[in-house]
């Protein structure tokens, strides 16, 4: 493999449900082909690719696989939860039990719970391995903040972080799922903790203070609300470059695209459309700062994007890199209307057929693979490098 095999990869994976796991499994299993998939050292995830990783670390015995471990085992693995198992029915079955009526408002509690015992993952965050950092993102309803479980602590930079490494990893996988008027936020005593805070953000650690919190609960949603993309713990936007710790950063985005409808006179489906449309153009100016920094930054970085058809992007941008993409278009790729079907695919928790999981797995092993072929040199073992060329113009991404 050439292009990455000396890089720090940052690997960001967006939200979008089981569909979002199924691309960016396929994802992954590019970059375990070309031999980087040891190069990830960092990952940020929220709603979807935070349940995919719970996965594959559950699947690995709580540490990052091999490329071998993860196509031969951690695949497949995944592979049988989604397809075999249906946690949107686990958990209302959950739901239904008199016990468990006092979480009616905030259902990913439930969800946690069905993620532990029907993925049976019974880790704490102490469990996680030091390295990929694994950020789980999520959002917190008291303070509008970006709220984050990395490693072993928890918390915003306005409400301060406490020590976490008890904290179960299914609960944090189900705090990232929390999506608001579908499941509901994941409530956390704040009693339970012991919060620190700086006074400045950028004061050493050792200026730490012990605070209380002022609120009695916290109510923490989907990542996704804040940045569904995953990107701010590995881009700083402003500065238009890497955070410190990776030098490559790959962004992952199932997120499903706006669809186009009529007028919906009944007021609560009217007041979600404009959540939508508010929700699809934040998601929109992350995605054409960091499509900015790409175009700046050629070769360090990759944005790859469900929906994308590889026959007609390669003919779009082989202009560049005439080369590679002539061998690229030598390959057998999935058709316009498999593509339409992937990016289609409904955002749910429900069990998926095997043929749905199959075909959007395989449309993210294939984006994974033109983009970074065409784009990163990346290139699997024996095979010919390619030169590295620009990125999708900003006004190109959906």
């Amino acid at each position: 493999m050439t292009g990455l095999a000396d890089r720090h990869i940052g690997l960001a994976l967006s939200g979008g449900g089981t569909r979002a796991m199924a691309f960016h499994a396929g994802v992954i299993r590019y970059l375990a082909e070309v031999g980087v998939l040891q190069h990830v050292n960092h990952i940020s995830s929220v709603s979807g690719g935070s349940l995919l990783v719970g996965l594959i670390l559950n699947s690995s015995g709580w540490k990052w696989p091999t490329a071998v471990e993860y196509r031969t085992a951690a695949l497949p693995y995944i592979r049988q939860m989604l397809t075999e198992k249906d946690l949107a029915l686990h958990a209302i079955q959950r739901l239904i039990r008199p016990a468990n009526w006092r979480y009616m408002l905030s259902r990913a509690n439930i969800i946690a719970d069905a993620i532990e015992h029907l993925w049976s993952i019974d880790a704490r965050l102490a469990d996680l391995p030091d390295e990929p950092v694994w950020s789980v993102n999520a959002t917190t309803s008291e303070t509008g903040r970006r709220f984050r479980f990395k490693q072993t602590a928890g918390g915003d930079y306005e409400l301060g972080y406490a020590d976490a490494a008890e904290f179960k990893v299914a609960h944090a996988m189900a705090v990232s799922a929390a999506y608001p008027g579908v499941i509901g936020p994941f409530v956390i005593e704040v009693n339970r903790y012991e919060w620190r805070k700086r006074d400045d953000w950028d004061l050493p650690k050792e200026a730490e203070q012990t605070i209380a919190p002022p609120f009695a609960n916290l109510h923490l949603y989907d990542g996704g609300i804040y940045d569904n993309l995953g990107t701010e713990p590995l881009f700083d936007s402003g500065k238009q470059c890497a955070k410190e710790g990776t030098d490559f950063i790959l962004v992952s985005d199932a997120g499903a695209p706006l669809r186009q409808i009529g007028p919906a006179w009944f007021r609560p489906f009217r007041l979600k459309r404009v959540a939508d449309i508010i929700g699809e153009q934040t998601r929109a100016l992350r995605v054409r700062s960091f499509v900015n920094f790409l175009l700046n930054h050629p070769g360090d970085g990759a944005y790859i994007q469900i929906g994308a058809q590889a026959e007609k992007k390669l003919r779009s941008y082989g202009r560049q890199n005439a080369a590679a993409a002539e061998l690229l278009l030598r390959d057998q790729w999935l058709s316009g209307s498999d593509v339409a079907r992937v990016a289609g695919y409904r955002t749910t928790l429900r069990q998926m057929d095997k043929a749905d999981f199959d075909l959007i797995e395989q449309h993210g092993y294939e984006t994974a693979k033109w983009n970074l072929r065409l784009f990163s040199n990346a290139t699997p073992r024996g095979g010919a490098a390619v030169a590295s060329g620009a990125m999708a113009r900003p006004d190109e991404v959906r």
